[in-house]
């Protein structure tokens, strides 16, 4: 990606073609991998990646639908903000990192997360184009899981709870009338429980309270791990 690192402000969308083997019946497929994604270049990617579906391909020989996994570099000049996909295993060079990290910090401005896998992009996309702070909405989760364990009615209900990964799904009203909703999995559904607009701001005041658990100007992968490092 050397040329996205040489001009961030307008860099383009870098598309290949590739070939990937079905996980079902291990038929090769030509597949289009998306190696860098500019949604002011390439708007109608911006809800492929919302949904989902831009990671997605259907098998030509028995018609499985299979998840892509490879490394992206996600970007909305717009918002100023730069999501890198590295999943597991794949490694890029940290010069590669460093450079587009320092570009961005000349710029001004940008926000730079990491994440690894396809569901934790479309999760920050949500978060971003909602204009929320991903890193309060991980203390919202933390706080939000922490009182629902107090209140569960039994300890298996509690462990569920705690063992149970939190993801933001939308934000409805406006001004102080807004709710955001958390999503969770419980025996094998998917379960949704509601903040008020109160908890968002309670977790931004202790945020700004505590400028050591602001991230800092690189690539860094806000998620619970970084919430954990913070409180315990």
């Amino acid at each position: 990606m050397s040329n996205f690192a040489s001009s961030t402000d307008n860099a383009m969308s870098i598309i290949r073609n590739a070939e990937a083997a079905c996980s079902k019946c291990g038929h090769k497929n030509g597949i289009t991998v998306y190696r860098s994604i500019n949604v002011s270049e390439n708007p109608e990617l911006k809800d492929k990646v919302r949904d989902g579906s831009l990671f997605l391909w259907k098998c030509s020989s028995c018609g499985q639908t299979n998840l892509s996994r490879y490394e992206t570099l996600y970007h909305d000049p717009e918002k100023k903000l730069m999501i890198w996909l590295l999943p597991e295993g794949v490694e890029i060079s940290e010069t590669q990192m460093n450079s587009i990290s320092l570009h961005a910090k000349a710029i001004g401005g940008y926000t730079l997360r990491l994440v690894k896998d396809a569901g934790s992009l479309m999760e920050k996309v949500l978060i971003f184009d909602s204009g929320l702070d991903d890193a309060v909405i991980e203390l919202c989760k933390y706080v939000t899981r922490m009182e629902m364990i107090s209140k569960a009615p039994d300890r298996s209900g509690a462990l569920g709870i705690s063992d149970a990964v939190f993801h933001f799904y939308s934000m409805q009203g406006s001004d102080t009338d807004r709710t955001i909703t958390l999503m969770y999995p419980s025996e094998g559904k998917m379960c949704g429980v509601n903040i008020g607009w109160n908890v968002y701001e309670d977790c931004s005041g202790i945020m700004q309270r505590n400028p050591h658990m602001k991230p800092g100007e690189g690539f860094e992968q806000i998620d619970s791990a970084w919430v954990d490092s913070h409180i315990r």
